[in-house]
């Protein structure tokens, strides 16, 4: 989408881009037979990382501790907790891999189970780091940015066609019904859209009309 300026330069406008973690989920692993268990999830205000926070505590309350981190509003709020290991080995660590990640509006929390072995300050960093690491990538990192929501009605002829152009443009199909036409419910990146719709029209000489419906946030 362009504007035009003062002097009459057209100005781009970036997309909206909002990235954040697509699930709830968790991994684990054991170093020096203590085992880590990290724990990611999405989660939209404060109240809610909290809950979270607590759950995963109600599920392992025998743990020796139960470390956590979270990032809110593109880091405008962002807290950590040791849980009872050396300041700044536990909680810090998990808070960096946050916002290494690039993922905004999530919260960790790396269980462990003791096993008798101490790590050193060094050992805890890596392996709180290891912890949030493997559950953000559990939890699969996304990137929302806006689509447009369109439809496309076709022949039986043109739908092949069509069927081989989606794939170029990273279009998404949300619905096809067949009857005595095909009715494509489709979604694009609202950047891919113009060139799209344009590439529709060379194909059947401006014959087949894209229909938008409205637009949402969405990933690919």
């Amino acid at each position: 989408m362009a504007k035009k300026t003062k002097n009459s330069e057209p100005e781009i406008t970036a997309p909206k881009l909002y990235t954040t973690l697509e699930k709830e989920a968790s991994a684990e692993f054991t170093e020096k037979k203590s085992v880590f268990i990290g724990h990611a999830c999405p989660v939209k205000t404060e109240e809610e990382a909290i809950d979270f926070i607590k759950k995963i505590r109600g599920e392992y309350p025998d743990a020796k501790h139960n470390v956590y981190a979270y990032q809110l509003h593109g880091g405008g709020i962002a807290r950590y907790s040791d849980d009872g290991e050396p300041q700044g080995t536990a909680g810090v660590p998990v808070l960096d891999v946050i916002k290494k990640s690039g993922a905004d509006d999530c919260a960790v929390v790396v269980t462990r189970y003791f096993g008798g072995i101490l790590l050193g300050a060094g050992g805890l960093v890596r392996a709180y780091a290891n912890g949030a690491k493997i559950a953000l990538d559990a939890a699969h990192i996304v990137t929302y940015e806006n689509y447009i929501e369109f439809e496309l009605a076709c022949d039986y002829s043109a739908y092949q066609k069509i069927e081989n152009e989606l794939p170029k443009y990273g279009v998404i199909t949300d619905d096809c019904s067949f009857g005595a036409e095909i009715v494509l419910r489709l979604a694009v990146k609202e950047t891919r859209y113009g060139e799209f719709e344009a590439r529709i029209a060379e194909m059947f000489a401006g014959k087949l009309a894209v229909k938008r419906n409205g637009e949402r946030f969405d990933f690919k």
